[in-house]
């Protein structure tokens, strides 16, 4: 554990000035289930979504924040094996945005990974996804680690293929994640059949963490933060002494426990959920919101987002979270509690009030 802790003292001071001048959510993930010579990190960058206005015009917050992100994961000191990306690169799946955005990530230094996201996803069925980033699921192992990527954002066929006039019509009713015209994401049949062989090949007690877009939990339905066959996914994973799910999708700060499966998400780059609806000082493309959420600073376009120093101790994620203009948030596994603590929640009364901007 003095390596851990050392580790984590040494990646805070030499990225010091970095971290204070972050408003993105980069996350570094330091994996520490052998011994001292297997601990390795890997960054983690999700949620972009790049979105075309017109011919080569892009939404400029969007691929700005994208840049930024690349920029610093370059700069990180320990550098990591691997970078993943968590999904929703586009925002309506077309060509031109995940070019875009293929070329802002081709900057990074690293070899990159990535998951399918439901906006890279709806458009074509994710098939110039694959052109571009490879196999929609599939595993690799990385000193001692199993990890798994899934496509969790699927759905049921006659919503997929029999409700839309149009492929574009089914785009935008899945962009939007709290619009009742949506469908409930799932893993689907195909992927947990193969999963199923997937994990036969590997010792129990192999540390495995699985990367998907969507929480592998259901959390709330209205927003589409729901996997419709989470539970069969756990059973898969039920019988592995430590797993550990990362996940991006809901643009905050999310952990739970269920049985031996830490879930932990990861922020996003492009906005903060809630939507920041009151924030006129540009033209707005931000789906429209149906739900309406408070927010601590509804003017301010990066409350609640932020970057994310990852590490996974004997198979148990902890997280500490840098936010700008906010207070530093810790989530930690309390082997005494048995399920991730944030060590750092606020009661309700404590909570920072509405800031006015005027």
């Amino acid at each position: 554990m003095y390596h851990i802790n050392r580790s984590r003292r040494h990646f805070l001071q030499t990225s010091g000035a970095l971290a204070l001048g972050s408003t993105l959510p980069i996350s570094l993930v330091e994996l520490a289930f052998a011994d001292a010579q297997q601990n390795f990190t890997f960054a983690y960058i999700s949620d972009a979504h790049i979105q075309q206005i017109k011919g080569n015009r892009f939404v400029r917050n969007w691929d700005r924040g994208l840049i930024r992100a690349v920029a610093e994961t370059n700069l990180l000191n320990p550098k990591p094996d691997f970078v993943m990306f968590g999904g929703d690169l586009a925002q309506l799946g077309s060509a031109p945005e995940l070019d875009h955005g293929a070329e802002i990530l081709s900057a990074l230094k690293y070899k990159t990974r990535y998951v399918m996201g439901e906006h890279d996803y709806y458009l074509d069925l994710g098939a110039y996804w694959e052109k571009l980033f490879g196999p929609q699921y599939h595993s690799f192992d990385h000193k001692g680690v199993h990890f798994i990527v899934l496509n969790s954002i699927r759905t049921y066929d006659d919503w997929t293929y029999h409700r839309w006039p149009t492929a574009e019509q089914r785009m935008l009713e899945m962009a939007g994640l709290d619009n009742p015209n949506s469908s409930p994401f799932m893993v689907g049949e195909e992927q947990r059949q193969w999963l199923k062989k997937d994990l036969a090949k590997i010792p129990k007690t192999t540390p495995v963490v699985v990367f998907s877009h969507s929480p592998l939990q259901k959390i709330y339905k209205g927003w589409n933060f729901w996997t419709e066959d989470a539970e069969q996914i756990q059973a898969l994973l039920k019988p592995f002494n430590k797993v550990s799910v990362i996940y991006g999708h809901v643009h905050q700060i999310q952990y739970n426990q269920v049985g031996n499966i830490s879930f932990h998400s990861v922020m996003a780059t492009a906005w903060p959920w809630p939507y920041p609806q009151a924030y006129a000082q540009a033209e707005q493309y931000l789906p429209k919101l149906t739900v309406p959420m408070n927010r601590a600073d509804p003017f301010f376009e990066r409350d609640a987002t932020g970057w994310q120093f990852i590490n996974v101790a004997n198979g148990y994620v902890d997280l500490h979270y840098l936010l700008p203009e906010n207070s530093e948030r810790s989530v930690g596994f309390d082997k005494a509690a048995q399920k991730p603590v944030d060590a750092q929640y606020q009661s309700e009364g404590a909570r920072i009030p509405p800031q006015s901007h005027f």
